[in-house]
């Protein structure tokens, strides 16, 4: 994770498409053996010396075989005529992008919903509900209370699609 959180500050994001984490995960093996720098687990006894080439190969060769992934998807995509929808999604935070799975299940959620799927306490999944209708993510669709109800903005429920 702090692999591709180095990358993603650095401007290369796979926007969610693949994840290196993928990759490793697909042969654990092979990601323990490259970062096994030798036996000494005592930092002043060798480890700052020690090589890791070999790491830096797997983890090179794991962000070609990422990168070729997502040119391989959006390659099939434009073959099948499939709308870009990257341009909306590039807009979105994290959460906005994992809670458009709530919407892909019901029209409507409520901040119970958002507690649920985000392990949120009530007032941060208010709060969070909130900052999304100020932000013009979420519309208030029930403004009850207690029965307050959110939908998607307009421009965001092409992305369902």
């Amino acid at each position: 994770m702090l692999a591709s959180f180095v990358l993603h500050i650095a401007g290369y994001d796979l926007k969610g498409l693949y994840s290196l984490e993928e990759y490793y995960a697909k042969d654990l093996a092979a990601n323990y053996d490259a970062i096994a720098v030798g036996p000494l687990h005592n930092y002043y006894m060798g480890r700052a010396e020690s090589d890791i080439s070999k790491w830096v190969e797997y983890f090179c060769i794991g962000m070609a075989k990422s990168f070729e992934a997502v040119a391989y998807r959006a390659t099939e995509a434009a073959k099948k005529g499939v709308d870009d929808k990257h341009i909306g999604l590039r807009s979105l935070d994290t959460m906005q992008r994992k809670c458009l799975e709530l919407f892909q299940i019901s029209d409507e959620i409520s901040s119970s919903d958002i507690q649920q799927f985000l392990s949120y306490k009530p007032r941060s999944a208010t709060a969070l509900l909130s900052r999304w209708v100020s932000d013009g993510f979420l519309i208030v669709t029930d403004p009850g209370r207690r029965t307050r109800k959110y939908a998607l903005a307009k421009a965001f429920r092409k992305l369902l699609d």
